[in-house]
């Protein structure tokens, strides 16, 4: 046993409940080895699906990741077609396992604008794993978090101006009801990989006290054991949430 998941069997609690990871480093991980980027990119699925796994075998109930930032648009057309089909060939070939295996996709972002097939799969992925309670596999799709809190903005003052909310009534917690996705807890972990140590516009709302862990390890590496020293990382933070007592779990 690694001395993470020693570490992990002695926890009173041995998982965070919801970990969010910035997959980070496919590109570099391709370069550094001579191949073209997309090689990194498809060795960034296989380390997704080992990553699904390990997370309903170490006991996360939600798992969010950061699939395709509304920035990534604005990188050459040759890699958004590569990953665009990456996305499709997942959905068409991994749906079927995901859902066989209890995994419920939901999907964070900007849906609109979006080619037919793409937003068609990302409905077709929550529609038939509607009713599965194994993990919750949040995929942060066109997303950007800026833009989320905007459409949270304009959604609210609508309500504001058709009189189903008042100016007095708007507070932190009403305004979290307008984010993209509203009814799971924020993040209590945030993985990123590839060394760097910074968010991207990635859940700047729901990561106010999430806490971060940053790896060297590039994406298509990333594995259990590398989630496992994660988590042992996540247990030996203190967690107080502004106070002056640490709270226990996760």
């Amino acid at each position: 046993m690694s001395e993470a998941a020693h570490a992990l069997s002695n926890s009173s609690s041995a998982s965070p409940r919801h970990v969010a990871i910035i997959m980070d480093g496919n590109g570099r991980w391709a370069t550094e080895r001579g191949l073209p980027r997309i090689e990194g990119h498809r060795r960034g699925v296989e380390a997704l699906r080992a990553t699904v796994r390990a997370c309903i075998e170490l006991g996360v109930g939600i798992l969010t990741i950061f699939s395709f930032s509304s920035e990534n648009w604005s990188r050459p057309p040759s890699e958004i077609r590569d990953l665009m089909g990456l996305l499709r060939r997942f959905i068409r070939h991994d749906l079927a396992e995901l859902h066989a295996i209890g995994v419920r996709v939901r999907v964070m972002g900007e849906r609109q604008g979006l080619e037919g097939d793409i937003a068609r799969l990302l409905d077709e992925a929550e529609e038939l794993t509607r009713d599965n309670d194994k993990l919750i596999l949040v995929v942060a799709f066109n997303y950007g978090s800026r833009q989320e809190l905007a459409r949270a903005a304009r959604k609210m003052l609508a309500d504001v101006a058709g009189g189903r909310l008042t100016e007095q009534e708007i507070s932190a917690e009403t305004f979290g009801r307008y984010l993209d996705i509203t009814d799971i807890p924020d993040p209590d972990l945030i993985i990123r990989t590839s060394g760097e140590q910074r968010l991207s516009n990635f859940l700047l709302w729901q990561a106010a006290y999430s806490e971060l862990v940053f790896v060297p390890t590039y994406w298509p590496d990333f594995n259990r054991s590398t989630l496992e020293h994660a988590i042992a990382e996540y247990h030996r933070r203190e967690r107080r949430f502004g106070g002056l007592v640490a709270r226990t779990g996760s």
